[in-house]
């Protein structure tokens, strides 16, 4: 069974006080759902390592943005400092994104993830969970496949810097702001 993962994040522990707002957006560039989660108080920060450099991913003030394109296999999460600096770009490769009955946007997680570093650098991350899923029977090798094809193609896509939700992160960080 895959996971879902919500745009809200309320099942998350870590944040002790949050603000959330999300909006459907039909545009030439864009059409899905976003969600901004402005994360006010946190337990503890949250820092992740890369090739040896600490980076820290969650702390008060952080914003959280995320992008559910409707009928693409992936998600993506901009992670933005309390100063307003990209962090990241947490590419979440998945077998689709829905809605909830509550309307909250998700997506199912298909293991195989892509981080973008403001530097450009691009880290393929969990391909030992994908391989674990499809061992292990979690999923078949339809989704397997698909998880693999749509890592390439973005990881191109980034490349070449064709990857339109990158460039799109603030646009739809100002305009979810507004709704805090």
């Amino acid at each position: 069974m895959l996971k879902r993962k919500y745009g809200d994040r309320s099942d998350w522990k870590r944040v002790l006080l949050r603000e959330y707002a999300q909006s459907f957006i039909e545009s030439d560039n864009f059409n899905g759902y976003v969600t901004l989660l402005r994360i006010v108080k946190v337990t503890d920060p949250l820092y992740v390592d890369y090739n040896g450099e600490r980076i820290c991913i969650v702390d008060d003030g952080y914003l959280w943005l995320q992008q559910f394109p409707s009928g693409r296999n992936h998600s993506v999460t901009t992670m933005f400092d309390s100063m307003g600096n990209i962090v990241q770009w947490y590419i979440d490769i998945c077998s689709q994104n829905g809605v909830s009955d509550n309307n909250v946007p998700w997506m199912e997680d298909l293991f195989l993830d892509l981080i973008v570093l403001p530097s450009g650098e691009i880290i393929n991350k969990d391909t030992d969970e994908l391989e674990e899923a499809f061992n292990g029977g979690v999923i078949n090798k339809a989704l397997y496949d698909l998880a693999r094809a749509e890592s390439t193609k973005l990881s191109e896509l980034i490349k070449r810097d064709e990857f339109a939700l990158l460039k799109l992160s603030e646009e739809h960080k100002e305009f979810l702001s507004q709704k805090l």
